[in-house]
């Protein structure tokens, strides 16, 4: 139990970030959570904090003024009263180096931003638990230097615990739902959150939209300019389109090659059609030179929207067909934009539009 609470939490974490915004919104989905938070906006509070209420973990971020994450890490781990306490890196920071230099300080582990909410809490669980075991293991320890009886047992047990650790490590990473590449969710991540939220919904009767986009002219990018780029295109598209998506509870994957869908639970075809403009806009951001495409010179994408209300009577392959109906119907328009499938008695019809301006376009009704 913490020292001046009435209940026991999950854990004692401490936050840090120079962002108040961030504070607020990881504080606020870590208490909900059952955790106990302190925050710190910079790394000398940090420090600070840590050495007066020992935390049972640390999340920290790296670009703070005055002193960085890698310092304030290398300072507590220095420190005899600080240097056990499990410290996870979360940054926007998705270079390679960037996370080797952080295992090298003495972080545990990392993530990158924008984060999954469920990746943030298996990962804080994990940790939590591997610091459990192991004052487990160093009581037994301690029972092992009094009582040489129980030697034997005794290490056949910190064994077991330790098998138990290996075991634990290998099913979390088996369970891992990220994309390699991309470092958004994979395609498993996303049928098994679709169909969760779909059945979710139908109790709820609730909306649920869907946004498939795909890269213009992918391939012809890839032919001009090589795979590594095209990659690296993959990465950033991948990025911009999860910093246009900002709810914790909507999903952003990587559904295939060059083509990524967004789930939007307890989202009406407006809001869908906010976040495919704020997605459009945010790739056209990027000013990715692409010569080789046919509407424009920079990278550009086409996006699919439909919104349905789930219902038994309802399969939720109608909606990923809708909305790669409208991506196809995005496509015939002339790519670089967005089109919406509408549902109307006497067929279906497309609304098309890119963040510049509307069209509204009919067919085969």
């Amino acid at each position: 139990m913490i020292e001046g609470l009435d209940t026991p939490c999950k854990g004692n974490i401490l936050v840090v970030d120079d962002n108040a915004n961030n504070l607020r919104v990881l504080s606020s989905i870590l208490t909900k959570h059952g955790y106990y938070i302190r925050k710190a906006l910079n790394g000398e509070m940090a420090i600070t904090a840590a050495h007066a209420l020992i935390p049972d973990l640390i999340l920290l971020d790296i670009n703070m003024p005055s002193m960085n994450g890698y310092e304030v890490c290398t300072a507590l781990k220095q420190s005899e009263k600080t240097r056990n306490i499990p410290i996870i890196f979360i940054s926007v920071l998705d270079n390679v180096l960037d996370k080797v230099k952080a295992f090298q300080v003495g972080g545990i582990d990392y993530i990158t931003k924008p984060f999954q909410l469920e990746e943030v809490i298996a990962r804080i669980e994990n940790q939590l638990k591997i610091q459990r075991l192991q004052a487990e293991l160093q009581e037994k320890n301690r029972i092992l230097e009094e009582k040489n009886i129980l030697l034997r047992t005794e290490i056949e047990q910190r064994k077991n615990a330790e098998n138990a650790l290996k075991k634990a490590n290998l099913k979390l990473q088996k369970l891992a739902c990220i994309d390699g590449l991309t470092k958004v969710s994979n395609r498993r991540k996303f049928d098994e959150y679709f169909k969760q939220e779909w059945v979710r919904l139908v109790r709820q009767n609730h909306p649920l939209s869907l946004i498939l986009c795909d890269i213009d002219y992918f391939k012809a990018y890839n032919d001009t300019y090589g795979h590594p780029a095209g990659d690296e295109c993959l990465k950033q598209v991948a990025q911009a389109i999860s910093q246009a998506v900002k709810r914790p509870a909507d999903l952003v994957a990587r559904y295939g090659g060059e083509e990524f869908a967004v789930i939007l639970p307890h989202t009406n075809s407006l809001g869908a059609l906010s976040v495919a403009r704020n997605i459009q806009h945010k790739i056209q951001q990027l000013d990715i030179k692409h010569c080789a495409s046919d509407v424009c010179n920079i990278v550009t994408i086409s996006l699919g929207i439909c919104t349905m209300v789930p219902t038994g009577e309802k399969s939720l392959d109608s909606l990923i067909l809708s909305a790669d109906k409208a991506l196809y119907q995005a496509k015939q328009t002339g790519r670089n934009c967005y089109c919406t499938y509408l549902h109307q008695s006497e067929g279906e019809s497309f609304k098309c539009g890119d963040f510049q301006g509307e069209f509204l376009q009919k067919t085969q009704e």
